[in-house]
């Protein structure tokens, strides 16, 4: 046997079987008191263990799952509100914290408490603040946001009452819920349709959001103005964005760290209620509160007819077409994926301009930087409808951008979603391996509704890999409501005869 030959058997042996080995997929054993309709929120990875929190009504416990996704122990949170309003985790290497809303009598309370690895608390609940109102309440009325690095935690209300003056009260603490610094602010609002983008916390504790003046019928946006708050400033910083020439809407703030600056970006159209005509970002800089650069990409041809999905012509391609992340690199650059989303019925199509500022202004931009939905609301996981209703996710856009603003390539992942039932099986999570984004989402393939995997290159270049292996029959993933844990790890959510259960994938 010549040499050559002997080293072909030998990459075969020990190379070969460790790229087929490409994913292995670990389940949870369902557990009886998690159903179709319990409310969850997967919290984080401590020492290998997963902590789900979990909610069935006036049931409200943590599951810790161990490495092999085999039930630790199941802690009950007897110490929270039957009935809350809302709940947040931030996660550490060693603990995590809670916070949750709710209203006794006719005070609402924000409670913060200290937790450790295994889910049990170390740390008395403490109210944080209390708002007296003379009304049940039923959404929420505070927010809270934390930096990237974790280091730098706000909380934060809106009083709105007078609608040209809305009153903010600002709670800054560090990593060890220390109270930095407690301010109370007036904003004026010089118009009744101002309204707000997400708000972000950067690394230094400074609270960004931008202000936008907002049609009456709310077909477009236009009138931008940023608006910043320093980690001890008693006053909004507010400068006007110059973005009065064009019609804008959905848009969306991102804090790129590294570089000192904000990315400012949203979807544009040439006339009131027209069709998506591109992309519009501005980068803002942080040390001289001043906007550096504004470009507009215009959508091509090309894209176009890649982009559009089975129910849009060319010409309205991305008018279905919402942002859901944006991702800074180190250089300064940035990539922008949104997705095309959108509803049929009996009754009518789904309509961005008469939905897309139906929700509150004042939403937290999450554990994550995925935006959402345009029609899925984070306090109800599941959005069941009465109605004959139709969801619908399909193509996936990614663009890339370099440090000053300029498109460095774009390209999209085509797909095409649709459930009856909710939202919950369609759409898809992104994973970022470093080298790769990879797009985990469902498929049908015959008859069978499987996980899939399309992966992005640093050069624009879209890898389908093969249908995920060890995929048991009857689970029925929700890529969505999923999270990384890692830089080749993932949990994702999922339904096996209708009870809920989880899938950790290791890459």
């Amino acid at each position: 046997m010549n040499s050559f030959l002997r080293n072909l058997i030998f990459l075969f042996l020990f190379i070969a079987p460790g790229s087929l080995m490409a994913q292995r997929i670990t389940y949870s054993e369902p557990e009886r008191e998690d159903g179709r309709r319990t409310n969850f929120e997967i919290i984080g990875k401590f020492n290998g263990n997963i902590l789900v929190f979990k909610n069935n009504r006036n049931d409200n416990a943590i599951s810790v799952y161990g490495p092999d996704m085999k039930i630790l122990q199941r802690v009950n949170l007897d110490f929270l509100p039957d009935k809350y309003i809302n709940v947040y985790f931030i996660p550490y290497q060693d603990h995590f914290y809670m916070f949750y809303e709710y209203q006794h009598k006719n005070i609402v309370h924000c409670t913060g408490v200290k937790m450790d690895v295994m889910g049990k608390r170390i740390s008395e609940p403490a109210d944080l603040d209390t708002t007296q109102i003379g009304f049940a309440a039923s959404n929420k009325i505070y927010t809270v946001i934390f930096s990237e690095d974790r280091q730098r935690i706000m909380l934060f209300k809106i009083n709105s009452k007078n609608p040209r003056e809305f009153l903010f009260t600002t709670f800054l603490y560090d990593q060890n819920l220390t109270l930095l610094d407690r301010h109370r602010i007036y904003l004026p609002m010089e118009d009744r349709d101002n309204s707000f983008t997400d708000f972000q916390l950067d690394n230094d504790g400074v609270l960004i959001f931008a202000k936008f003046l907002k049609n009456s019928s709310g077909d477009y946006i236009s009138g931008v103005n940023m608006v910043t708050k320093g980690p001890t400033s008693d006053t909004f910083s507010v400068k006007y964005a110059g973005t009065d020439q064009h019609y804008l809407d959905e848009l969306k703030i991102k804090i790129d760290n590294t570089n000192k600056r904000y990315i400012l970006t949203g979807f544009y159209y040439k006339q009131k209620k027209g069709n998506i005509e591109g992309l519009f970002s501005l980068l803002w800089d942080k040390q001289t509160d001043s906007r550096i650069r504004e470009s507009l990409i215009l959508f091509n041809e090309e894209l176009r007819t890649l982009a559009k999905s089975s129910e849009s012509s060319q010409r309205m391609a991305f008018n279905d077409y919402f942002i859901k992340q944006i991702i800074t690199k180190k250089d300064g650059g940035f990539i922008l994926l949104s997705e095309s989303e959108f509803t049929s019925s009996r009754g009518g199509y789904f309509n961005r301009w008469d939905n897309m500022y139906g929700y509150s202004p004042y939403l937290s931009p999450g554990m994550g930087s995925y935006y959402g939905s345009p029609f899925y609301s984070p306090f109800n996981r599941y959005g069941y409808n009465n109605n004959v209703m139709r969801y619908h996710a399909e193509n996936v856009m990614i663009i890339s951008f370099d440090k000053d603003g300029n498109e460095e390539w774009s390209n999209i992942v085509p797909k095409s979603q649709y459930d009856d039932e909710s939202d919950n099986l369609i759409s898809y999570q992104l994973m970022n391996t470093g080298g790769e984004l990879h797009l985990l989402y469902n498929q049908y393939e015959g008859r069978n509704l499987l996980l899939n995997d399309q992966s992005v290159g640093p050069d624009g270049k879209i890898t389908r890999y093969p249908t995920l292996k060890n995929l048991d029959k009857g689970y029925e993933f929700m890529p969505r409501h999923g999270r990384q844990l890692g830089s080749k790890q993932i949990l994702i959510p999922c339904l096996y005869r209708n009870y809920l259960c989880f899938a950790k994938i290791d890459f």
